[in-house]
Order: structure tokens, then sequence, then C-alpha cells
């Protein structure tokens, strides 16, 4: 199976892109198919590496909080805008800022292999209208959107 080469921003600054990130609508990986609340919490490291912070409720708005914090390397020569986000050592996940509005209010996270994807927004609460326009952007991806779940936030 040939992957497709998802799109990636020209640049990121890498300190704009700092805090806290509502995670809107995803392609889930299997530890977040039944996550409410989720936020990813980047920081910079002093040797440039990614303090990542991934934090939900387990199966509702009360379940039990998870937090994994998983590291993030930028890929030289990539304008910051593709990185190994690393769980567990050695292996290091793709992950593609495929699109970053110039305010830094609004992002999508892709892969090439079309299998998980991240909408995330400083603001939990996207009007239906964005989150249409942002589902039809991954559409337009290559992405199946029958897979993406919206992530209930309170």
């Amino acid at each position: 199976m040939q992957e497709t080469k998802v799109p990636v921003v020209d640049h990121v600054d890498i300190d704009k892109f700092m805090g806290d990130w509502y995670v809107i609508a995803h392609i889930p990986t299997f530890i977040e198919k039944i996550a409410y609340n989720a936020v990813e919490t980047y920081a910079l490291n002093a040797d440039g590496t990614i303090a990542t912070t991934f934090t939900f409720n387990k199966g509702g708005f009360d379940g039990p909080q998870k937090i994994y914090r998983p590291k993030g390397f930028v890929v030289p020569n990539t304008g910051n805008a593709e990185w190994g986000m690393q769980f567990i050592w050695p292996i290091k996940a793709q992950y593609k800022i495929s699109y970053l509005d110039s305010s830094y209010t609004n992002t999508i996270i892709a892969r090439d292999a079309l299998d998980y994807v991240w909408l995330m927004s400083r603001d939990k609460n996207l009007s239906e209208a964005e989150i249409i326009r942002f589902t039809e952007l991954i559409k337009s991806m290559g992405y199946n959107v029958d897979n993406l779940r919206r992530v209930p936030h309170e």
C-alpha cells in the first residue's frame, strides 16, 4: 500500500505553537477512542524537543483522567511542520502540521498513512460552520471522514 503525502504548512513558529490545544475532532488512536475533554499541551524543552502532555477523561465527562506524556522531535529542514512523536522508545510516529491558521488558533495534524488525524483549536467551542469547513479540508487530504469523531468538551 502506497502512502499519500499529506500537505504540510510552509513554516511553524514553534514558540507560537506551544501551549494548550483542544482536540475538537479526530480519527482516534486506540487510546483516545472514548476520550472526553481531550487537550494536547506543548512546551519547548531547552534541547529543542517538545514536552507534550495529552489529557482526557476516559469514557465520559466524569470518567477517570488519563495523562500521556510523549516527546516531540522536530524533523530538521521541515520548517518545524513535521515532527516525530515518541510514546515508546525508539518509535517516533509521524506528526504533520497540515493546516495552521495565521493566528495559531486552529490546526490539523495529519499522517501520510491517513490512519489518524486531529483537528485542534485554542477554543473548545468551534462553530458548526467551522467544523464542517475543517471536515471538508480533512476529506480533501484523502481521509475517510466517516471515521471522524467529535470529541465532547464541557
